[in-house]
């Protein structure tokens, strides 16, 4: 088992990083009768550590009454025939689900994401489970990559909230709240979960550290939780890539990028040498190959961003980051990742093509 699964804190209590979150948790869950819940924040911070933590029923204060208790937790490819007016559509989707909650990213259905909201979450939230007195209690709905869903999904959503806010109370995880309708954000509690300070990355390091019984050079902590970014999810995974590559640590050891971050260090090297349609094609094939292995479309694109402004004269820089937010933004408005990436990269090889030949004749 990955350290950043095995030391995953398992109730609130044991919570290491978002103390204050974990507390006000605690004491909403005592009172019974918790709201709907957004949770944002940038990636690696915590929230869906916060989140499961909040459903397990060992948390002291979750007390033997409470309504959040996911037992046997299993995972699941289901399908589902759903009736669009004229047509019949075939949908699979991954769950993960127990006797009292369910999990799934409807956002995962791409364009058809509004019929699993208007029919499966629906379903979902029809049956309400009954406790161990017998009284009818509530389903709990966790939707990832909220931020994600289309306009139309988002709306159906709203109105499910509302038709079932008796038998089902939802969470909702995203990045970021901006892109999830005020209509959606007022019907929640929304708590922000910020990244974790280097202090506190350092703090946990030096717990697995402990735990692992491992020796940690001066500084060692220090180095891993300045290189993560602020992701809690990336020291941990680097601190193990580390141990597996050299123990005992040195204080000067590096620190191993991800694959997929010197992979894209590679494509922006690929693209800087040669600006040709064969060469396009090229990269297209390898930003095909990040998206197939869940690389997040906006994370390629922004690490992309990031290995060729280093490589850039100055007075490139302000066209590159301007034609980087475009293609952004239209690939948040459109369906197909590739299409945008692709464009990105086929306007950079113009605008440097273009600069090459100015410069050198």
């Amino acid at each position: 088992m990955l350290w950043v699964d095995k030391y995953r804190p398992k109730t609130l209590d044991r919570v290491m990083v978002h103390e204050e979150i974990a507390l006000n948790l605690k004491k909403l869950v005592a009172e019974q009768d918790c709201p709907h819940l957004l949770f944002y924040g940038p990636s690696g911070s915590g929230k869906k550590t916060l989140i499961m933590a909040l459903l397990n029923r060992s948390s002291a204060l979750l007390l033997k009454r409470s309504i959040f208790f996911p037992l046997f937790v299993k995972v699941e490819n289901r399908n589902w025939k759903i009736d669009a007016g004229s047509r019949t559509i075939d949908l699979e989707l991954t769950t993960l689900s127990s006797a009292n909650h369910v999990e799934l990213s409807p956002s995962d259905a791409g364009f058809q994401d509004r019929y699993i909201v208007q029919e499966i979450i629906k379903e979902m939230a029809k049956n309400r489970p009954i406790d161990t007195k017998g009284k009818k209690g509530y389903k709990v709905l966790i939707l990832n990559e909220v931020d994600k869903l289309s306009r139309e999904a988002q709306h159906s959503l709203r109105r499910t909230m509302e038709k079932y806010s008796a038998s089902c109370r939802l969470i909702l995880c995203c990045n970021s709240s901006s892109r999830v309708t005020e209509a959606i954000r007022s019907r929640c509690l929304n708590i922000r979960v910020n990244a974790p300070s280097e202090e506190q990355i350092i703090k946990v390091l030096e717990f697995i550290g402990s735990k692992e019984g491992l020796q940690l050079p001066s500084g060692f902590a220090a180095h891993i939780a300045e290189k993560s970014n602020r992701s809690l999810r990336r020291a941990i995974l680097s601190l193990e890539t580390c141990r597996v590559q050299q123990y005992p640590f040195t204080s000067n050891q590096s620190i191993p990028p991800m694959d997929w971050e010197e992979y894209i260090s590679e494509i922006a090297t690929d693209i800087l040498k040669e600006q040709s349609p064969k060469r396009l094609f090229q990269v297209r094939g390898k930003v095909y190959e990040l998206l197939i292995n869940c690389i997040p479309p906006e994370m390629i694109l922004k690490r992309l961003l990031h290995e060729l402004l280093k490589k850039l004269d100055a007075e490139l820089k302000h066209e590159v980051c301007h034609w980087a937010a475009y293609y952004e933004h239209r690939m948040r408005l459109g369906q197909k990742a590739i299409f945008h990436i692709e464009a990105f990269v086929a306007k950079f090889m113009s605008i440097y093509k273009a600069f090459l030949i100015a410069t050198f004749g």
